[in-house]
């Protein structure tokens, strides 16, 4: 008679083991939110927008900077901060991978380039060149996963003018919260607010398209 009772028991203990791996497989697999590069000299705010995946410059070390090599002359004045750096990125069918370009400030270039989650802290970047010359670095979250939210879908065709204004859009926000304790000495050594940013999506740059 208390067979089934301890079978019972072992099965629900069993979905309820599968239920949080998943749950864990999950998180893990998210590269949405704030991630310090390689380097330590700045950190990338990455969101979905309208079906995409974008990172964005969300704080620098040394504040101030400017996309001096970018061959488009137009955009050589342009901060850094708030700049689109993984562009327009696409999930890979069956994968935790996703899949677009990368902008290297340094070289002015645009990179072929792959994202892969690994575990819930840290997140592989690699990127070639007309696909050779590879190369890549490892990021360490320092930002939780960003929900989803209506700014998101809405993101293309409601390019605000300025990150000003992007910043007075009603829109919901995406940046979730930053983690205080990662972020306090960032604050006082750039001088920055850990949301300076906002909302990914909103930005001109992604709310546009365009780079």
């Amino acid at each position: 008679m208390l067979q089934r009772p301890r079978k019972i028991m072992r099965t629900t203990i069993l979905s309820l083991t599968l239920l949080v791996s998943g749950s864990a497989a999950a998180l893990s697999a998210d590269p949405t939110g704030d991630w310090r590069v390689a380097d330590g000299v700045a950190n990338i705010r990455i969101a979905q927008c309208n079906g995409s995946t974008w990172g964005v410059v969300a704080w620098e070390k040394t504040p101030g900077g400017l996309d001096t090599h970018n061959p488009d002359p137009a955009k050589q004045s342009r901060p850094t901060l708030g700049m689109p750096i993984l562009l327009d990125m696409k999930k890979k069918p069956g994968a935790d991978k996703w899949e677009g370009q990368v902008y290297n400030a340094k070289d002015g270039q645009l990179y072929s380039s792959t994202i892969t989650p690994v575990g819930s802290d840290q997140l592989e970047i690699r990127g070639c060149v007309l696909g050779f010359l590879c190369g890549g670095e490892t990021w360490t979250r320092v930002g939780p996963p960003i929900p989803s939210s209506p700014a998101n879908s809405m993101a293309r065709g409601v390019a605000p003018k300025s990150v000003s204004a992007a910043k007075a859009s009603p829109a919901p926000k995406t940046t979730g919260s930053v983690n205080p304790s990662k972020q306090s000495g960032q604050k006082a050594a750039a001088g920055q607010s850990p949301d300076s940013i906002g909302d990914v999506c909103l930005l001109p740059d992604v709310a546009g398209f365009s780079h």
